[in-house]
């Protein structure tokens, strides 16, 4: 049975954003019960241990967020979410002192690449507000992340990427130094216990119609991940937003090993072992790139 570091399941594919390096689903608009998704952890069971509630969407939107806690935890899964944040004094009770959640992630960047985005102070104040609660309560880990930068360190520097956002944390967590200090290129930054910030490049989710075209390389999907779409729809990674490599559906199939041992998912991943890449949507992808450098 293949082990899995990682295993999307998607719980909504709807965002309460738009933002511009996020392209909005064109699949139909679906929430994940709460009997799907207990069946969907069944499925995987043995597969690994930590799950991640997102591909597309909004995981805090979900209305039964905490119920889907619940069952990770009577299923012994660990939880991580990863989310634009801007919904977090409204669950956080469905949050803090859940057993299985393990890490949240906010993707401050959210605020820049959004038309609608109108106070900056608040919306990072109320993430920070509940970072230091939660970690002061519980034993959660939380990642701050600004994946938006350049690749060139230089534009960065002259645009002051970050500057104001950098400069909150500093203030709010009362740092006795300067992060810019302290960053180490693709890593991240302790801030605090359980507390860090990861800055990183942005980069384009994969498009058949984008304009670059691989034919050798390496990516972990199906070998330290896999993700299954709100529907059921099972794909090699989690920036499979559109389902395009359709492996099988775990509703329709008796367990998630028949679809990650098929033909179509065994080829790439074999393919990928010689540095190959067989499927078209890989070969436009941006982010694959980051493991050929």
């Amino acid at each position: 049975m293949k082990k899995f570091k990682k295993i999307y399941i998607e719980i909504t594919n709807v965002c309460n954003l738009s933002c511009e390096f996020c392209p909005q689903t064109k699949r139909k608009p679906e929430f994940i019960t709460v009997d799907k998704f207990s069946e969907v952890l069944d499925k995987i069971k043995g597969h690994g241990d930590h799950i991640y509630l997102h591909v597309k969407g909004e995981p805090l939107l979900h209305p039964e967020l905490g119920q889907l806690l619940e069952v990770s935890h009577s299923k012994g899964f660990k939880v991580n979410i990863t989310t634009n944040g801007t919904l977090i004094n409204r669950v956080k009770e469905n949050l803090i002192g859940k057993p299985s959640l393990r890490q949240i992630n906010f993707s401050l960047h959210s605020f820049d690449g959004n038309e609608t985005s109108k106070d900056k102070n608040s919306y990072i104040n109320s993430i920070l507000s509940f970072t230091k609660e939660a970690v002061d309560t519980s034993e959660l880990t939380v990642s701050l992340r600004l994946w938006n930068l350049s690749e060139n360190n230089i534009i960065n520097i002259e645009n002051k990427r970050n500057n104001s956002i950098i400069e909150m944390i500093e203030e709010f967590f009362s740092l006795d130094y300067k992060i810019e200090e302290k960053v180490i290129p693709a890593r991240g930054v302790k801030l605090k216990d359980r507390i860090y910030l990861n800055q990183g490049s942005e980069f384009k989710w994969p498009d058949t119609k984008l304009d670059i075209e691989d034919n050798f390389g390496f990516c972990h999907g199906l070998r330290n991940q896999v993700a299954i779409l709100v529907d059921g729809t099972v794909v090699p990674c989690c920036l499979d937003g559109e389902g395009v490599i359709n492996l099988g559906n775990i509703y329709s199939s008796s367990c998630l090993n028949e679809i990650v041992e098929g033909e179509r998912a065994s080829s790439i991943f074999n393919s990928f072992s010689n540095r190959q890449i067989k499927e078209e949507l890989c070969r436009k992808c941006d982010y694959r790139r980051r493991f050929t450098r």
